[in-house]
Formats: C-alpha cells, structure tokens, sequence
C-alpha cells in the first residue's frame, strides 16, 4: 500500500483527535503489533504492527475521499464487529467525516430515520443483503454517493480508488481535524419514539481514555494487554475500549459474534475482556450445568461457595487460614474455567447492567480483577470504573478523574465532564431536556454516593414500579437475582399501579437441555417447558429465594413462564442485551393483566 509522501504535522500527534492515536502510536512504536486478526474460526490470528494499520487506514481514507466525502459528511457503517469496522472507522475519520453506526439488529424503520436524521452520504455493510435495503431506503436520496458490501469486495473497491486522492490530500485532512469536531453520531437504542442521536467529538473519547490511563495502567498501556472484542463495535463503551487500546500498547482481536466467543478466547488469550453480565452468567451456568449431578455438582457447587465466600471475605478484610485453604482447593477443582477463557485472563470489565454479587464474588474467587462500570452513550464512554484497590461489590466504582457525580433532590445520579455529549442531533428540546440548568447530564438513573465517592445504581428513574398501595419498587433487585438461575434467560418484573408485584420469565434455551438430563427430566422445547410442572416447581423455588432479598411488598407474587425468549430479532433486546422494557409491556399486555384476573387495579 502507499505511503504518505507527506506525514501530519508533528503537533497533530498529540493533538486530542482519535485518527491521532493511531498517527502516534505508529510514529512512535511502528513495529509494535496494535491488532490481530483472522478471516474465519479456526485459522490463525495475523499480526497487523501500528505502522501497517496505520498505512492500511490511510488508504482507506484515500479511497473514501475520491468518493467525493467532505470534511463533516456522515459516513454509515452497517455490521458486526470486525478488523474492517475498526480500519472503516479510523479512515473515515481521518478524511474528517462523522461515522454513524448502524446496529444490525436495526429495523428499516430505524435505519431509515438514521440515514435521513444524520444525512448519510456513504453506506458500507457486511452483506449485499443489507446493501439492498439501504439501497431501498437511499432510492430518492441523490446525496448519498456510495454503497458497498464487504461480501462484494467493498474494501478492494474503495481501495482501488484511493490512487485518485493525491496523498498530500489526506495530510491536509487530518492536519485540519480539531478535537471538539463530531467524531461519531450513535443512535440510543429507541426503545421508546425515534433513536435519537448523539453527537460525540473527538475529546470526548480522548480525555476520557487519558483518565482512564491514569487509573488502571496495568490493563490497559502495559505492552502485554491483550483486549479481546465480541460486543457490537456501534456501541460506545465497545467502541471507547477500542480506541483505548489501540492508545496504549496493547492489540486487540475482534470476534465477529459472541457464539465464537470461547473459540476465540483460548486461540486470542486475552488479558482483558469487556462483557455484559449475561455472558458471565452463561459461563457460570454452563459451568454448573456441565457439573451433572450427584457428586461432581456437589462438589462445582461446595467449591463456588468456597470461591465466593473467599472473595468476599478479602473485600472486607477478614480471611482466615480456612477460608484461604478452601479457596485454594476450590480453584484446583475449578481450574478448567479459567483455561477456558483463555488462560491469560487478569481483568473482566463488566457493564451495561448490574452484576449480581454471586458472579461478582465467584469470578473474583478464580483470581481476575472484576472491575464494574458504568456509563451511558451520551457519556461518551465510562462515567465511573471500580478499581482492584478499592472495589466494593455492588458499586460501579468512583468516577473517572476527569469526571464528576453528584445526586439530585430526587435520588437521580447527574454528570459532568469532558466526556458528556455535545448533544443530540437535530433535537434541540431533547437536549435541553437532558441537562440541568447549571450543565449537568441527567443520567434517568437512581444511586447512592458512598464517602469514599463510589457509585451504586439502585434503579431506573422511569422504571420503578408504584404500585396500587404506594409502595416504589426498583425491578432490578429481583431480576438481576433471578436471571443468575440456570433456566432463567430473562426476567421482566411487573405490578405499576397493581395490588402486587408479579414477573414474565423467559428460558435459556441453551441451558435447558442438561438441566432437564441432570434432573432426569426428559427432553423438551421450550415451548413445553414453559407449562412443564418440574421446571415450574424450580423457578418458583428461585423465585421465593429471590424474595428474600426485598420486603414483602416489593416480592414476586406470581410469575408467568413465556414460550419465547427475548432476542434483538424480536425486537426485544437492545444490541447490548438490554430488555426493552416497555415493548416487552406492550407485547404481553394480555398475558400481564391474566395474572392480576380478580384482583383490583389501583
């Protein structure tokens, strides 16, 4: 590939724009290897150093100009995560566009008001499939000037065209990029109206990933840092990961999908890995129910108390002598687990929903830095991350030094710092909405500030519940408790304005199969499942064990087992495996007022 004749300004390396970090990591460290990568499952990791990722995002940007983007022109990246989404990102923002992810789990509804919202000029997707319906949608949209798939060579293509852009081009771009431009558009989720969009700038990320640095440099700038990404690149804490990384000196793998995920772990070997709770509970789930029964579960489950209960007991400060031997007998029973998630795991980054403490304690008993945080897409990132030193189970740490935190009068967590958005696009009033009179995010989540300034989030702000007697309820509490069951995929709890608090619950497909054999059921769909009396015997025991933890007001009265999970093909999961809660309310509204049937609404 071709070389910049002309590099940027030696002052633009250090100039707070995210094209920066990989223009500085190459001039500075060109032979250290920033990402590996490989086509298909089973073949081996490529090295790619910061200088030839570097000159391949240069080419890129190349091409993507001789399309005929300007400096300020959206650019719309369509699918999963991927070497190609990394290097599209960079180029695109290198040649001074805005890229605006578009999840793939998007519906055309969705991807239309995007396209129309942030005026896309350019689509690339990983599919012709997908390039079809954009073209669909662009059909009367003359401004938009390209759309490729990656299965048609979409790489190549634009590529190829990169011998149109003289180089010196290129250099003036990035010289003329400044960290308060848009770096990116991201669409929220939309679970209630239009997504709407946020408009995050090059500081946003970079003073952010400078705090976050300064905070935990031993998983991020140490030179053996290995960050294995499977979460969807379009959204933020994944795409703030990414950058973090590629900053430091460390190299990052992309798995295209979490079902490569254990795959992936023991040929990449990570040292550090972001999830969403629901990936350890599977984990921990498959691990259980790998078990069987009779003396093995027996002895799984003896050795996960052990590990939780060592834990805990170091956070606190009290281990004993037995503690510690039990501990240590634990995680030789238990030592597959860690070779499973590739043997040279130190760190789990755990966020986009809380973590119950059970995982929490167990994984921290097998020996990795279990670190939780916590943040929105108009944050930019992570507001707040635990830290080894000062972690409290059940916190998402203190927030980053760049950042501040404070409650208003109604418990509601606010923010502010250089990493809160500039706004939302086009939407004036949703944006003035979102800020206090004095500048102040407003987060729509309820915490605690404990004195030494960490954060626990307690609830959503319009997601608790009131019921008929007056009582506020926080569903969380319950659901993250009963989602921790290895039947359990997902947990709705329900009762706004009723006499009581009831649930949906929905399977895990995956887990089902051996929990019926090693409770010598016999095989069944989901569908059965969800009537059959065993499996409803077992959730009701999880449920009234769950109920303990809350007063009796706020506990599950009755439960409804639904014959479907909950998935982003049905529309009701975000891409990052958040229940959209009020289209699950809509959809089962039917089967929601069958169990409050004789009873009066409030």
């Amino acid at each position: 590939m071709a070389l910049l004749r002309r590099r940027p300004k030696k002052e633009y390396l250090a100039a707070g724009t995210i094209p920066g970090i990989v223009e500085k990591r190459a001039s500075l460290y060109p032979t250290e290897v920033a990402v590996e990568l490989r086509n298909q499952i089973g073949t081996q990791w490529q090295k790619i150093t910061a200088e030839a990722l570097r000159d391949q995002v240069h080419v890129v940007a190349r091409g993507l100009m001789a399309y005929g983007l300007k400096p300020g022109d959206s650019v719309a990246i369509f699918g999963a995560t991927s070497y190609e989404w990394t290097v599209l990102d960079l180029a695109a923002q290198s040649a001074g566009c805005v890229v605006v992810p578009i999840y793939e789990s998007d519906s055309n509804e969705q991807i239309s008001w995007i396209i129309e919202d942030s005026d896309i000029r350019f689509v690339v997707t990983d599919t012709s499939i997908q390039a079809r319906v954009i073209d669909s949608l662009v059909r009367d949209r003359p401004t938009v000037l390209g759309v490729l798939a990656h299965d048609s060579d979409a790489m190549v293509q634009i590529i190829e065209r990169s011998e149109e852009v003289d180089e010196n081009a290129l250099a003036e771009r990035l010289d003329g990029l400044d960290s308060e431009d848009v770096a990116t558009i991201i669409y929220t989720s939309g679970t209630t109206g239009r997504p709407k969009g946020v408009e995050l700038t090059h500081s946003n990320f970079i003073k952010q990933i400078e705090a976050a640095q300064q905070m935990l440099p031993q998983a991020i700038v140490h030179p053996d840092t290995r960050v294995l990404l499977f979460l969807p690149v379009a959204h933020v804490l994944a795409r703030f990961i990414n950058f973090m990384a590629l900053a430091g000196h460390g190299v990052v793998g992309h798995s295209s999908s979490i079902k490569n995920l254990m795959g992936d772990m023991t040929t990449f070997r990570p040292t550090s890995l972001l999830v969403v709770p629901r990936v350890l509970e599977k984990v921990y789930n498959a691990a259980d129910s790998k078990a069987g029964s009779g003396m093995k579960l027996k002895m799984f489950r003896w050795s996960a108390h052990a590990l939780e209960t060592y834990a805990e007991h170091e956070e606190e400060g009290t281990l004993t002598t037995s503690v510690r031997a039990s501990a240590a007998i634990a995680r030789r029973v238990l030592a597959k687990i860690p070779e499973l998630l590739g043997g040279n795991l130190r760190v789990i980054v755990s966020g986009g929903a809380p973590l119950s403490p059970t995982l929490a304690y167990f994984f921290r008993g097998l020996g990795f830095d279990v670190l939780e945080g916590y943040g929105t897409t108009e944050m930019g990132g992570p507001l707040t991350i635990s830290m080894p030193e000062t972690n409290k189970t059940g916190s998402v740490g203190a927030p980053l030094l760049c950042n501040q935190v404070r409650l208003s009068s109604d418990g509601e967590l606010e923010a502010y710092g250089p990493g809160i958005m500039r706004g939302y696009r086009n939407n004036p009033e949703a944006t003035k909405e979102a800020f206090t009179p004095d500048g102040w995010y407003k987060s729509g989540d309820l915490a605690s500030i404990d004195d030494m300034g960490r954060v626990k989030i307690t609830g959503r702000k319009k997601e608790i519940i009131v019921t008929a007697g007056g009582k506020n309820v926080s569903p969380a509490v319950l659901e993250d408790r009963l989602r921790g069951h290895p039947l359990i995929s997902q947990v709705v709890v329900v009762g706004d304005q009723r006499n009581f608090i009831s649930a949906l619950i929905t399977l895990d497909s995956e887990m089902l199969p051996s929990w019926l054999e090693n409770h010598g059921l016999t095989h069944m769909e989901v569908v059965e499942a969800a009537k059959d009396k065993d499996v409803l015997a077992a959730l009701d025991r999880a449920v009234k064990r769950a109920n303990k933890a809350v007063s009796r007001a706020e506990s599950i009265r009755k439960f409804t087992v639904l014959p479907t999970d909950f998935t982003e093909e049905n529309g009701l999961l975000t891409p990052s495996l958040k229940v959209k809660r009020t289209k699950v309310l809509d959809r089962f509204a039917d089967v929601i007022d069958k169990m409050y049937e004789g009873a009066k609404r409030g």
